[in-house]
């Protein structure tokens, strides 16, 4: 966990600001932050699978782009959010899906773009499915896509290597960082 202690926030911030509750502590630009806000990571998984990952985070860009190259050809998708930096702005357009597609690359075959479904709310609907399952009555997913606390522990697992690469300089088994049982 990070906790920035420095009151050095906006006047009138030092708790909780009234526009979206966030504490304003320091800015995260400010002397003594260390987190990497541009990465380049190659990942090898047990199976030789290949992921490089970029990361950018302190662009006026949000979304993402993904590409799945294999042995029947490429699959390409690209998400673009709309930004939202304005506290005092409509929060409801948080994450709304501003561009979406997903194009498929056969090989020795002609490219397709695949319809991509939208839901209603942030993120291409995800966010109110999300909180559904956390708050709500969860709705049977019948793509099985719901994570559990162990998921999300794993997911995090990749940054946790890539910042200890990059303190050590040396590369990371993430099966040295912490044992999952069961």
């Amino acid at each position: 966990m990070i906790v920035l202690l420095s009151p050095t926030g906006l006047p009138g911030c030092r708790n909780r600001c009234p526009e979206d509750g966030y504490r304003r502590d320091q800015s995260v630009f400010g002397d003594g932050i260390n987190i990497e806000d541009t990465m380049g990571v190659m990942v090898r998984y047990k199976t030789n699978a290949i992921l490089t990952y970029s990361l950018n985070a302190y662009m006026p860009w949000e979304g993402y782009q993904i590409a799945f190259n294999g042995t029947k050809g490429r699959i390409e998708m690209k998400i673009v959010e709309k930004s939202y930096v304005n506290s005092g702005g409509d929060k409801a357009l948080e994450g709304a899906l501003q561009n979406k597609s997903i194009h498929v690359f056969p090989m020795f075959g002609a490219p397709y773009e695949v319809e991509v479904e939208e839901g209603v709310g942030g993120h291409g609907g995800g966010d109110p499915v999300l909180l559904n399952d956390i708050f709500g009555v969860p709705v049977e997913d019948k793509f099985k896509r719901a994570a559990d606390h162990t998921d999300g522990a794993r997911s995090i697992l990749t940054g946790i290597a890539a910042n200890k690469a990059i303190r050590t300089g040396q590369p990371v088994q993430v099966a040295d960082l912490v044992k999952f049982h069961g």
